[in-house]
């Protein structure tokens, strides 16, 4: 197997996807075949697609079939590098990035969870005819396809006063009511504001910022410095 890092698999697949974008899903009981028109198994058909697509072109990875980050690494021996997670949708991003405490845990835990690169993937399915168009792909990171809201510094899934799952931009679109982050630093700086003043986690903020800071330091032996929200947040008004 091929050493690929996210940039080489995500160039291939825009090369794949340039000489046919469509695909259907058939399922075959019985001697009788029907082709699939219901999209809610599309984003775990085309992880498996993936899956296979990068064995057949001898792209080193591991396919996660668990719940848990990342869907893809693209190492079969370095697994703390190199994490892949694809996110699918139609229509507009309607995905979860995360669940919420599972992040902010996994910030102090496994600092290269915040390098994971993003396979974004929006696509359409004719109800008509079962035939799935791939319409879009791109590679993000995380604070690239996060932003503000109007009442959170980051987007969140806030239902009944809580707090369940950090929330997508549509990083696309020029018609948003905020912009995504500019950098790492600030998405962290969004994301440290909201745990201080989410009743839920206002314990866990009096030093999340800090402990964030020294595991990625330690980890990749450079500097991270996260800035006071309060010191930023000019940077990101709503429009």
């Amino acid at each position: 197997m091929a050493k690929y890092n996210a940039t080489d698999v995500f160039n291939l697949l825009k090369q794949q996807l340039n000489n046919n974008n469509q695909g259907e899903i058939s399922f075959k009981l019985s001697n009788f075949n029907i082709t699939v028109q219901q999209n809610n198994v599309v984003g775990n058909i085309l992880e498996e697609w993936l899956d296979k697509w990068m064995t057949k072109n001898n792209i080193d990875h591991i396919y996660n079939h668990s719940q848990s980050s990342p869907d893809f690494w693209l190492s079969s021996t370095a697994t703390n590098d190199d994490w892949l997670e694809i996110k699918s949708f139609t229509g507009s991003p309607n995905f979860d990035i995360g669940n919420f405490m599972s992040y902010i845990s996994d910030a102090m835990d496994k600092p290269w969870k915040l390098q994971s690169n993003y396979l974004l993937i929006e696509y359409k399915m004719d109800m008509g005819t079962g035939v799935i168009t791939i319409n879009n792909v791109w590679l993000k990171k995380v604070w690239e396809i996060s932003c503000p809201s109007a009442k959170w510094a980051v987007k969140v899934q806030y239902k009944k006063n809580v707090i369940y799952n950090l929330r997508p931009a549509t990083w696309y679109s020029p018609n948003t009511d905020f912009d995504t982050f500019k950098s790492l630093e600030d998405f962290l700086s969004a994301l440290d504001f909201v745990i201080k003043t989410y009743p839920n986690t206002a314990a866990i903020g009096l030093n999340w910022k800090q402990k964030v800071e020294t595991a990625y330091n330690v980890y990749y032996k450079k500097p991270l410095s996260i800035p006071l929200w309060q010191n930023i947040v000019q940077n990101y008004p709503k429009k």
